[in-house]
Protein backbone atom coordinates (compact mmCIF):
# COMPACT_ATOMS: atom_id res chain seq x y z
CA UNK A 1 0.00 0.00 0.00
CA UNK A 2 0.77 3.41 -0.88
CA UNK A 3 1.05 5.43 2.20
CA UNK A 4 -0.03 8.63 0.77
CA UNK A 5 -2.37 7.87 -1.93
CA UNK A 6 -4.39 10.19 -1.36
CA UNK A 7 -2.17 13.23 -1.05
CA UNK A 8 -0.16 11.89 -4.42
CA UNK A 9 -3.66 12.09 -6.13
CA UNK A 10 -4.23 15.27 -5.08
CA UNK A 11 -0.91 16.79 -6.17
CA UNK A 12 -0.40 15.17 -9.04
CA UNK A 13 -4.17 16.64 -10.59
CA UNK A 14 -3.14 19.05 -12.04
CA UNK A 15 -0.99 16.79 -14.91
CA UNK A 16 -3.77 14.30 -15.35
CA UNK A 17 -5.84 14.00 -18.60
CA UNK A 18 -9.40 14.94 -18.52
CA UNK A 19 -10.48 11.31 -17.80
CA UNK A 20 -8.06 11.10 -15.25
CA UNK A 21 -8.68 14.22 -13.29
CA UNK A 22 -12.84 12.57 -13.25
CA UNK A 23 -11.59 9.92 -11.90
CA UNK A 24 -9.79 11.51 -8.80
CA UNK A 25 -12.19 14.02 -8.03
CA UNK A 26 -14.62 10.80 -7.47
CA UNK A 27 -11.71 8.85 -5.48
CA UNK A 28 -10.89 11.61 -3.28
CA UNK A 29 -14.32 12.33 -2.48
CA UNK A 30 -15.73 8.69 -2.05
CA UNK A 31 -12.28 6.35 -1.98
CA UNK A 32 -14.42 4.22 0.46
CA UNK A 33 -17.10 3.17 -1.92
CA UNK A 34 -14.24 3.00 -5.15
CA UNK A 35 -12.41 0.20 -3.32
CA UNK A 36 -15.02 -2.21 -3.62
CA UNK A 37 -16.01 -0.88 -7.09
CA UNK A 38 -14.38 -3.12 -10.79
CA UNK A 39 -12.75 -0.64 -13.25
CA UNK A 40 -16.16 -0.98 -15.47
CA UNK A 41 -17.75 -0.09 -12.48
CA UNK A 42 -15.83 3.12 -11.54
CA UNK A 43 -15.62 4.16 -15.22
CA UNK A 44 -19.25 4.08 -15.51
CA UNK A 45 -20.15 6.38 -12.62
CA UNK A 46 -17.46 8.49 -13.44
CA UNK A 47 -17.82 8.72 -17.71
CA UNK A 48 -14.80 7.41 -18.75
CA UNK A 49 -13.88 3.87 -20.12
CA UNK A 50 -12.67 0.76 -18.67
CA UNK A 51 -9.35 1.22 -20.22
CA UNK A 52 -9.01 4.49 -18.77
CA UNK A 53 -9.31 3.67 -15.14
CA UNK A 54 -7.06 1.10 -15.70
CA UNK A 55 -4.40 3.42 -17.04
CA UNK A 56 -4.65 5.64 -14.28
CA UNK A 57 -3.90 3.06 -12.46
CA UNK A 58 -0.57 2.54 -13.75
CA UNK A 59 -0.14 6.19 -14.23
CA UNK A 60 0.56 6.43 -10.30
CA UNK A 61 2.70 3.12 -10.49
CA UNK A 62 0.48 0.31 -9.53
CA UNK A 63 0.96 -2.84 -12.01
CA UNK A 64 -2.63 -2.92 -12.54
CA UNK A 65 -6.13 -2.15 -11.29
CA UNK A 66 -6.56 -4.79 -8.54
CA UNK A 67 -3.10 -3.97 -6.94
CA UNK A 68 -4.35 -0.33 -6.97
CA UNK A 69 -7.99 -1.49 -5.72
CA UNK A 70 -6.50 -3.31 -2.99
CA UNK A 71 -4.23 -0.51 -1.55
CA UNK A 72 -7.51 1.40 -1.71
CA UNK A 73 -9.12 -0.82 0.57
CA UNK A 74 -6.15 -0.80 2.75
CA UNK A 75 -7.17 2.91 3.36
CA UNK A 76 -10.59 1.85 4.28
CA UNK A 77 -9.53 -0.07 6.76
CA UNK A 78 -6.88 2.39 8.35
CA UNK A 79 -8.55 5.71 8.23
CA UNK A 80 -12.54 4.48 9.04
CA UNK A 81 -13.83 4.80 11.84
CA UNK A 82 -15.69 1.85 13.42
CA UNK A 83 -19.44 3.26 12.36
CA UNK A 84 -18.27 4.15 9.20
CA UNK A 85 -17.08 0.41 8.79
CA UNK A 86 -20.40 -0.86 9.41
CA UNK A 87 -22.01 1.24 6.80
CA UNK A 88 -19.41 0.16 4.11
CA UNK A 89 -19.79 -3.67 4.80
CA UNK A 90 -23.35 -3.69 4.81
CA UNK A 91 -23.33 -1.95 1.31
CA UNK A 92 -20.91 -4.95 0.30
CA UNK A 93 -22.99 -7.33 1.84
CA UNK A 94 -26.37 -6.44 0.72
CA UNK A 95 -29.48 -8.05 1.76
CA UNK A 96 -28.34 -12.00 1.06
CA UNK A 97 -26.98 -14.59 2.87
CA UNK A 98 -25.14 -13.32 5.37
CA UNK A 99 -23.24 -16.90 6.51
CA UNK A 100 -21.99 -17.84 2.63
CA UNK A 101 -21.11 -14.82 1.68
CA UNK A 102 -18.52 -13.87 4.96
CA UNK A 103 -17.67 -17.44 5.20
CA UNK A 104 -16.50 -17.51 1.25
CA UNK A 105 -14.65 -14.21 1.42
CA UNK A 106 -12.68 -15.93 4.40
CA UNK A 107 -11.84 -18.24 2.36
CA UNK A 108 -10.76 -15.95 -0.28
CA UNK A 109 -8.36 -14.54 2.33
CA UNK A 110 -6.72 -17.51 3.32
CA UNK A 111 -6.33 -18.81 -0.41
CA UNK A 112 -4.40 -15.46 -0.84
CA UNK A 113 -2.68 -15.49 1.74
CA UNK A 114 -0.85 -18.98 0.90
CA UNK A 115 -0.24 -17.86 -2.56
CA UNK A 116 1.35 -14.51 -1.40
CA UNK A 117 3.04 -15.22 1.91
CA UNK A 118 7.24 -15.34 1.74
CA UNK A 119 8.08 -18.31 2.75
CA UNK A 120 11.46 -17.88 3.40
CA UNK A 121 10.51 -15.99 6.17
CA UNK A 122 8.03 -18.15 7.70
CA UNK A 123 10.92 -20.76 7.91
CA UNK A 124 13.36 -18.20 8.88
CA UNK A 125 10.79 -17.44 11.95
CA UNK A 126 10.63 -20.89 12.95
CA UNK A 127 13.87 -21.59 13.61
CA UNK A 128 13.92 -18.02 15.51
CA UNK A 129 11.30 -19.28 17.59
CA UNK A 130 12.72 -22.86 18.13
CA UNK A 131 16.29 -21.11 19.20
CA UNK A 132 15.18 -18.23 21.20
CA UNK A 133 16.73 -17.61 24.31
CA UNK A 134 13.33 -16.28 25.36
CA UNK A 135 10.03 -15.84 23.35
CA UNK A 136 7.63 -12.60 23.60
CA UNK A 137 4.65 -12.97 22.14
CA UNK A 138 2.05 -9.75 21.76
CA UNK A 139 -0.72 -8.86 20.38
CA UNK A 140 -3.59 -5.57 21.28
CA UNK A 141 -6.82 -4.94 21.12
CA UNK A 142 -8.23 -7.33 18.51
CA UNK A 143 -5.16 -9.15 17.75
CA UNK A 144 -4.59 -9.98 21.52
CA UNK A 145 -7.01 -13.04 20.91
CA UNK A 146 -4.57 -14.34 18.37
CA UNK A 147 -1.13 -13.26 20.29
CA UNK A 148 -3.16 -15.34 23.38
CA UNK A 149 -3.31 -18.35 20.88
CA UNK A 150 -0.51 -18.48 19.84
CA UNK A 151 1.37 -18.07 23.33
CA UNK A 152 -0.58 -20.83 24.66
CA UNK A 153 0.45 -22.74 22.37
CA UNK A 154 3.88 -22.09 22.25
CA UNK A 155 3.94 -22.68 25.87
CA UNK A 156 2.84 -26.48 25.66
CA UNK A 157 6.34 -26.69 23.97
CA UNK A 158 8.79 -24.35 26.09
CA UNK A 159 9.24 -22.76 29.39
CA UNK A 160 10.67 -19.29 28.01
CA UNK A 161 6.90 -17.85 26.51
CA UNK A 162 6.08 -14.42 27.58
CA UNK A 163 2.65 -13.60 26.77
CA UNK A 164 2.86 -9.78 27.32
CA UNK A 165 -0.13 -8.37 28.63
CA UNK A 166 -1.58 -4.72 26.80
CA UNK A 167 -2.04 -3.17 29.97
CA UNK A 168 -0.55 0.33 30.07
CA UNK A 169 2.51 1.77 27.82
CA UNK A 170 4.44 1.50 31.15
CA UNK A 171 3.28 -1.79 32.22
CA UNK A 172 4.06 -3.32 28.96
CA UNK A 173 7.52 -2.12 28.95
CA UNK A 174 8.32 -3.39 32.12
CA UNK A 175 7.06 -6.78 30.66
CA UNK A 176 9.70 -6.66 27.99
CA UNK A 177 12.78 -4.04 29.33
CA UNK A 178 14.52 -7.49 29.53
CA UNK A 179 14.55 -8.28 25.45
CA UNK A 180 17.85 -8.69 24.08
CA UNK A 181 19.61 -10.06 21.28
CA UNK A 182 18.99 -13.64 22.34
CA UNK A 183 15.22 -13.35 22.27
CA UNK A 184 12.82 -13.18 19.80
CA UNK A 185 9.68 -11.08 19.81
CA UNK A 186 6.51 -12.43 17.56
CA UNK A 187 4.10 -8.96 17.32
CA UNK A 188 1.11 -9.54 15.87
CA UNK A 189 -1.23 -6.10 14.34
CA UNK A 190 -4.06 -5.16 12.08
CA UNK A 191 -5.31 -2.55 11.35
CA UNK A 192 -6.52 -0.45 12.82
CA UNK A 193 -2.48 -0.05 14.40
CA UNK A 194 -2.50 0.36 17.80
CA UNK A 195 0.43 2.65 19.04
CA UNK A 196 1.07 0.37 22.19
CA UNK A 197 2.01 -2.27 19.25
CA UNK A 198 4.44 -0.46 17.24
CA UNK A 199 6.31 1.30 20.34
CA UNK A 200 6.94 -2.51 21.49
CA UNK A 201 8.09 -3.40 18.56
CA UNK A 202 10.51 -1.14 17.93
CA UNK A 203 11.78 -1.30 21.60
CA UNK A 204 12.31 -4.83 20.98
CA UNK A 205 14.03 -3.98 17.54
CA UNK A 206 16.44 -1.19 19.48
CA UNK A 207 17.66 -3.86 22.06
CA UNK A 208 18.57 -6.16 19.30
CA UNK A 209 15.74 -8.52 19.38
CA UNK A 210 14.55 -10.54 16.67
CA UNK A 211 11.32 -9.16 15.24
CA UNK A 212 8.66 -11.35 13.59
CA UNK A 213 5.98 -9.12 12.51
CA UNK A 214 2.00 -10.99 11.57
CA UNK A 215 0.74 -8.48 10.10
CA UNK A 216 -1.24 -7.70 6.57
CA UNK A 217 1.19 -5.29 4.41
CA UNK A 218 4.48 -4.79 4.18
CA UNK A 219 3.47 -1.18 4.72
CA UNK A 220 2.26 -1.86 7.99
CA UNK A 221 4.01 0.58 11.26
CA UNK A 222 5.26 -2.82 12.55
CA UNK A 223 6.81 -4.39 9.11
CA UNK A 224 9.52 -1.67 8.99
CA UNK A 225 11.75 -2.88 11.60
CA UNK A 226 10.40 -6.95 11.72
CA UNK A 227 13.66 -9.13 10.47
CA UNK A 228 10.40 -11.45 9.56
CA UNK A 229 6.73 -10.39 7.84
CA UNK A 230 4.52 -12.65 8.05
CA UNK A 231 1.75 -11.71 5.79
CA UNK A 232 -1.78 -12.21 5.87
CA UNK A 233 -5.03 -11.07 4.22
CA UNK A 234 -7.65 -9.30 6.43
CA UNK A 235 -10.57 -7.36 5.42
CA UNK A 236 -13.22 -5.88 7.55
CA UNK A 237 -15.78 -8.31 8.22
CA UNK A 238 -18.43 -5.30 9.87
CA UNK A 239 -16.72 -3.13 12.80
CA UNK A 240 -14.10 -5.81 13.58
CA UNK A 241 -11.74 -7.53 11.26
CA UNK A 242 -11.52 -10.93 9.63
CA UNK A 243 -8.82 -12.73 11.02
CA UNK A 244 -8.89 -16.29 9.99
CA UNK A 245 -5.86 -15.90 7.62
CA UNK A 246 -3.73 -14.80 10.85
CA UNK A 247 -4.98 -17.37 12.46
CA UNK A 248 -3.93 -19.78 9.70
CA UNK A 249 -0.12 -18.64 9.96
CA UNK A 250 -0.53 -18.78 13.80
CA UNK A 251 -1.48 -22.56 13.08
CA UNK A 252 1.29 -23.27 10.96
CA UNK A 253 3.95 -22.00 13.21
CA UNK A 254 2.51 -24.04 16.11
CA UNK A 255 2.75 -27.08 13.75
CA UNK A 256 6.41 -26.20 12.27
CA UNK A 257 7.63 -25.49 15.69
CA UNK A 258 6.49 -28.24 17.72
CA UNK A 259 7.89 -30.41 14.77
CA UNK A 260 11.14 -29.18 15.25
CA UNK A 261 10.71 -30.27 19.09
CA UNK A 262 8.54 -33.15 18.52
CA UNK A 263 10.87 -35.68 20.68
CA UNK A 264 10.68 -33.15 23.80
CA UNK A 265 7.30 -31.88 23.03
CA UNK A 266 6.24 -35.69 23.30
CA UNK A 267 7.75 -36.11 26.33
CA UNK A 268 5.94 -32.68 27.62
CA UNK A 269 2.78 -33.52 26.61
CA UNK A 270 3.00 -37.19 28.07
CA UNK A 271 3.62 -35.51 31.65
CA UNK A 272 1.16 -32.67 30.92
CA UNK A 273 -1.68 -35.66 30.75
CA UNK A 274 -0.68 -37.39 33.75
CA UNK A 275 -1.19 -34.21 36.01
CA UNK A 276 -4.36 -33.84 33.86
CA UNK A 277 -5.87 -37.53 35.14
CA UNK A 278 -4.54 -37.09 38.69
CA UNK A 279 -6.21 -33.33 39.00
CA UNK A 280 -9.18 -34.10 36.90
CA UNK A 281 -8.90 -32.05 34.56
CA UNK A 282 -10.45 -32.92 31.70
CA UNK A 283 -14.19 -34.82 31.73
CA UNK A 284 -13.53 -38.64 31.11
CA UNK A 285 -17.04 -39.10 30.24
CA UNK A 286 -16.97 -37.80 26.68
CA UNK A 287 -19.41 -39.94 24.26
Amino acid sequence: MKQNLLNEIKERMPSFSKGQKLISVYILENYDKAAYMTAAKLGSIVNVSESTVVRFAIELGFEGYPEFQQSLRELVRTRLTSFQRIEVTNNLIGDGDVLTKVLMADSDKIKHTLDEIDREAFDAAVEKIVGARSIYVLGVRASASLASFLGHSLGMIFDNVKLIQPSSGSEMFEQIMSIGEQDVMIAISFPRYSKKMINAADYAKHRGANVIAVTDSAASPIAAGANQILLARSDMASFVDSLVAPLSIINAIVVAVSRKKQDELTERLRKLEEIWDEYDVYDKNQV
